[in-house]
């Protein structure tokens, strides 16, 4: 179950990510709600995501 919701919240970051500030509030809301291990694993993938977009960087301060 919790690896499931790993999944869905990628899925939803990258749906949302057209637009920074709802991208925030989801990271937000994910990070709060995913185990220590996956907002980890998270962080690995935000940096590897965010490379191309440097208007969502400024939404890492949620997850550190």
């Amino acid at each position: 179950m919790a690896r499931a919701m790993f999944e869905y919240t990628k899925m939803v970051l990258h749906k949302v990510s057209f637009d920074p500030k709802l991208f925030c509030k989801e990271l937000e809301k994910a990070a709060s709600r995913l185990l220590p291990y996956e907002i980890d694993e998270l962080r690995i993938w935000l940096n590897a995501y965010i490379q191309g977009r440097p208007e969502l960087s400024q939404c890492l301060i949620y997850i550190k």
